[in-house]
């Protein structure tokens, strides 16, 4: 029995015959470039310049998005902004967010912010997948807040009464007056649009900044209506630099015992070089006989005494020469004050003693540390 013939599967992007654009109903909108096409030619002329960006032109944007951000702000109906921030802090089920294209961008990052506050549960409904399964996820007493520019979004308005079927209360967030979607939700938030900055006032650049400050600005509310501490923030924020600024302290992030670069304020400076370079501090901890911190010899300091003194540098020690009112702090302080505490003025320095309530030395923060932890 003779074998099929094999057919070569055909190049991603070419279409077959009839025409790709007539089955699809694209109408005649160009095909592919043929591979000749793509190919340069040896005797073709050179690339003209890559076009410039307009800084006056690009002024006259930003200008133009102030004014629109303004329109919104000046014109946004407080009272709304208010009932729609209450129904959030007294919902008894979750908060759904969804959205469609930019709207539902913005949908997805306000659920995510909210969900970050602990208090509040919140998550983004797919208006697609709601509708092939996701829909089960919501119950009676949830929230649905439905974002849209135009409140004509197909996906959002077949979503309507379904949600309510399943007992949630519905919340739509528009800029367009009189839409369906606000028509068939229990409550509807106008947000002003003047109109977008793109110049064929189409693209959602202004919508979706509007969209956006709104959200973030309810959310900041509420955490203000339930006196959110940073420690309870900090607790859903354990990663990246939020968490760390928020849960680190300097005892977590400190050198200690035997990693401590320390010397007696009787030693001579040049028997010290190599406590002084190898610790990776860029400093020496002068202690007395009980650990209590005396002062802080660093390598510019000994730059400096190497300058004025010359030879007579081998005859100093390190008690003559250290800074006996150096910088300190707690080993229960934040890690995040230490590196405000290094960077503050009359000039910054690369490290701080970590002592005790008795002035005893217990270890040592270095800029570099916290740089190393994340901070």
């Amino acid at each position: 029995m003779p074998l099929p013939a094999l057919r070569l599967p055909r190049a991603p992007g070419v279409p077959s015959s009839p025409d790709l654009n007539e089955r699809s109903g694209m109408g005649s909108l160009p095909g592919p470039p043929s591979p000749k096409a793509l190919s340069p030619s040896p005797t073709s002329a050179p690339a003209t310049p890559q076009t410039l960006i307009d800084a006056s032109e690009l002024k006259r944007l930003f200008d133009a998005q102030r004014r629109h951000l303004n329109h919104f702000f000046d014109h946004l109906d407080l009272t709304q902004a208010r009932a729609f921030s209450q129904i959030l802090l007294d919902a008894p089920g979750a908060i759904f967010f969804s959205g469609v294209g930019k709207s539902g961008f913005v949908a997805r990052k306000l659920s995510q912010t909210l969900a970050s506050l602990g208090f509040v549960r919140a998550a983004y409904l797919s208006p697609v997948d709601a509708l092939h399964g996701d829909i089960g996820a919501v119950s009676w007493g949830d929230v649905l807040v439905l974002i849209s520019k135009s409140g004509s979004s197909e996906e959002l308005l077949r979503l309507v009464p379904c949600a309510r079927a399943k007992g949630a209360y519905l919340v739509s967030v528009t800029s367009v007056e009189g839409n369906p979607l606000a028509a068939g939700c229990d409550m509807n938030v106008h947000l002003p649009l003047e109109r977008e900055l793109c110049p064929f006032d189409l693209a959602p650049v202004t919508s979706a900044a509007v969209q956006m400050v709104f959200g973030d600005t309810v959310a900041v509310a509420l955490m203000a209506a339930r006196n959110l501490t940073k420690e309870e923030y900090a607790t859903n924020h354990p990663a990246g630099r939020i968490g760390k600024s928020l849960i680190f302290k300097v005892k977590d992030v400190m050198k200690k015992k035997e990693e401590l670069p320390v010397c007696k304020e009787g030693d001579l400076i040049m028997d010290q070089l190599v406590e002084l370079t190898s610790k990776g501090c860029g400093c020496l901890l002068v202690i007395d006989s009980e650990y209590r911190l005396i002062g802080t010899f660093t390598d510019g300091d000994l730059r400096r005494t190497l300058k004025a003194c010359g030879e007579g540098i081998f005859k100093l020690t390190v008690g003559e020469m250290c800074n006996r009112n150096p910088r300190t702090i707690a080993s229960d302080a934040m890690a995040v004050d230490a590196m405000q505490k290094m960077e503050s003025p009359p000039s910054p320095v690369q490290f701080l003693p970590v002592v005790d309530d008795n002035n005893i030395v217990v270890g040592i923060v270095t800029l570099h540390g916290l740089v190393s932890a994340g901070l």
